[in-house]
């Protein structure tokens, strides 16, 4: 029997050949086609593989989505954030340029007394009781 299955398997090859033209022969077209029925009889064949195929790479999609527009989202609040901070920089300067009056128009020199005036006697007197109370 096996040698009459031979002769029945090698026309049955034989006649796929025939069938199927090379896809390369056909050009692009021909290659997509054929490639198209591969794909649909192998769908057609394990139709649970590919359907788990399509919810993995559909959730992973869904993730993928969300993960994105929460990124946009925060950096939407982040820009939002510098904005404000922005703003209360530059109205504690503009508060901080108004409080400090203007040195340059200003024409009073303050005094100089003997009483606010440090000598320098008194500095290196002042400076020696430091040492000596840190040498005992």
């Amino acid at each position: 029997m096996s040698s009459d299955q031979q002769p029945a398997n090698n026309q049955h090859s034989a006649d796929n050949n025939q069938q199927q033209p090379s896809p390369s022969a056909a050009g692009p077209v021909g290659w997509i086609e054929h490639h198209y029925k591969r794909l649909k009889e192998n769908a057609e064949t394990y139709p649970y593989v590919w359907a788990s195929y399509a919810v993995v790479y559909v959730g992973f999609g869904l993730w993928t989505t969300y993960r994105w527009r929460k990124l946009r989202r925060t950096e939407d609040r982040v820009r939002v954030l510098q904005a404000r901070l922005h703003e209360l920089v530059e109205a504690e300067e503009s508060a901080t340029l108004k409080a400090v009056p203007d040195r340059t128009t200003s024409t009073a020199v303050p005094e100089m007394t003997a009483s606010n005036t440090i000598t320098k006697a008194e500095e290196s007197a002042a400076a020696g009781t430091v040492t000596d109370k840190a040498a005992i």
